[in-house]
């Protein structure tokens, strides 16, 4: 279940959050999708340790009302996708773990 539409593409590390270290979840208000990912994140943060987390509204934003739209929840880690819709544990736990 999505917000609206699906958009297509490669998941380039976005200019507007490339400054932005740690997980950021691209959402707006009132979405409950976006609820429902921000509830399993939460959950899943008892779990492992994660990263601060920064919501950001995709509206707030030109590329990233064209690139998501209403394709989101999106969450993000230093700017690049991890997972869209729902959380994917083992790839962002993946992507956590000390290299």
């Amino acid at each position: 279940m999505k917000c609206r539409q699906q958009s297509s593409g490669p998941s380039p590390r976005l200019s507007s959050l490339s400054s932005g270290a740690g997980l950021q979840l691209l959402s707006r208000p009132d979405c409950p999708l976006c609820e429902e990912f921000a509830e399993e994140l939460a959950r899943f943060g008892v779990e492992v340790p994660l990263p601060a987390l920064t919501w950001v509204d995709v509206d707030s934003d030109p590329q990233l009302a064209r690139r998501y739209g209403p394709d989101i929840p999106v969450l993000l880690l230093d700017g690049v996708k991890v997972c869209q819709h729902h959380l994917d544990r083992d790839e962002l736990r993946r992507l956590l773990r000390p290299r």
